[in-house]
């Protein structure tokens, strides 16, 4: 079989008819050296420095680092460099140590953990035993879906929600409807009336490609209007969306209703692990059967430092209110030049291209320029929808936003983007 490589995905090489493990090794390492001769390889590149919006990178096939303007990150209120947040990451391992030691179940839970546990709760008004942690936000949608649904239950899954979701449902039955169609979402629930033990209905609250929101109040009425439970994956709307930050669920007045609240402490909060909000029946469940709950060693005490970042949330507002004015003029900025951000509205930007190859380009030509960019190809988004995505920090300077708005006019105007 005869491979494109100006047209292939990484998703091409995943089983390819008639290869081997040593033949679609073999075929996969030469697409690698390909993108290699192409400036295409922007993956798995070697930071130098700090998470921050600028970042010494090294980039394939060379020695040495540049210092890059970086929207890689999800860090959107900068908190992985809050000296507080730091300081409690740094006491927590000084009292603790370096590991957990065990899982959570057989000796591995710390009072740091039952700590992070309130907190996390208590972020979205809940009791503390609301709670379960995960030692990653990708365990806590995958781990939690395999212990909870089983081959007797079924899944209705918006089609672009996380991928840990979709690997969490591949124990139980799952349909999928299209992005944020709540007639097909409707019709599915219709149809699965009586034939299920149980239904829950996943979607994300910001989702992760396009940085739009799900229209939650409806998804929740219809999931009880049919006898679901709803759960809702809000990783990239805490700290971003919100009033105070509790992201979709508190614009849509839902933060108290939702049966399951999932979301990770990697973004916003600066850290690393996952979180599950449900009743306390739910959670003692999970924390006894989820495999990752057994299995897996818990995290270390910097935890400690996602306590502090859920405090700050309140304590400093002004992030999130830098962060909004970043976004907004962002946004105007790329706009202004004729270029496709979909409907974005979060802190995730994502400038539309379409032909992957092309998507390619435009990231080695940013790198060129001092930008830091992740393009983005299938199957993470369709084929015919390649973008170059951009996450905002509230720690990006208005003159780094606009080098990178003229970044892009500059490439823009090179490759014709707005005539195509």
């Amino acid at each position: 079989m005869k491979i494109d490589f100006n047209k292939a995905t990484f998703k091409d090489f995943e089983n390819i008819p008639g290869f081997d493990l040593n033949d679609r090794a073999d075929v996969f390492y030469d697409f690698l050296k390909f993108m290699r001769d192409n400036g295409h390889m922007n993956y798995r590149l070697m930071t130098e420095s700090a998470c921050a919006p600028q970042m010494d990178v090294v980039l394939t096939g060379e020695s040495t680092s540049r210092n890059y303007i970086s929207y890689v990150s999800n860090d959107y209120l900068g908190f992985t460099q809050h000296p507080l947040v730091k300081a409690a990451a740094i006491a927590g391992i000084e009292k603790f140590g370096t590991g957990a030691g065990a899982s959570p179940l057989i000796g591995g839970h710390y009072e740091y953990h039952e700590l992070l546990e309130q907190k996390i709760a208590g972020f979205f008004g809940r009791p503390a035993d609301w709670s379960t942690i995960f030692t990653t936000g990708y365990t806590a949608n995958s781990s939690s879906l395999m212990s909870l649904l089983q081959k007797e239950d079924l899944a209705i899954v918006d089609m672009a929600v996380h991928t840990s979701v979709h690997e969490g449902c591949i124990l139980t039955n799952k349909k999928t409807f299209p992005h944020n169609n709540l007639e097909s979402l409707e019709h599915i629930l219709k149809l699965a009336e009586g034939q299920y033990r149980t239904k829950l209905v996943i979607v994300d609250g910001v989702y992760s490609q396009d940085g739009d929101v799900a229209p939650l109040k409806e998804i929740y009425a219809l999931s009880k209007k049919y006898g679901a439970y709803l759960m809702v994956d809000d990783a990239h709307g805490i700290g971003v969306v919100g009033a105070t930050g509790r992201g979709v669920l508190e614009d849509a007045g839902l933060v108290d209703k939702v049966d399951f609240i999932t979301g990770t402490f990697s973004k916003t909060f600066g850290n690393i692990g996952g979180y599950v909000i449900a009743n306390p029946k739910h959670t003692a469940f999970l924390k006894f059967q989820a495999r990752q709950q057994i299995f897996s060693a818990t995290s270390n005490a910097s935890a400690l430092g996602i306590v502090k970042a859920i405090e700050l949330i309140d304590e400093e507002p002004q992030w999130m209110s830098k962060l909004q004015d970043n976004i907004r003029h962002f946004k105007n900025g790329l706009k202004g030049l004729g270029l496709d951000l979909g409907n974005t509205q979060s802190a995730i930007i994502p400038v539309k291209i379409g032909d992957p190859h092309l998507t390619g380009d435009i990231g080695r030509l940013l790198l060129e320029q001092g930008v830091y960019t992740n393009p983005i190809l299938y199957p993470a988004v369709p084929k015919k929808d390649a973008r170059i995505r951009m996450s905002l920090s509230a720690s990006h300077t208005r003159e780094q936003l606009d080098r990178t708005i003229e970044a892009f006019a500059y490439i823009s105007d090179k490759l014709n983007l707005v005539q195509r």
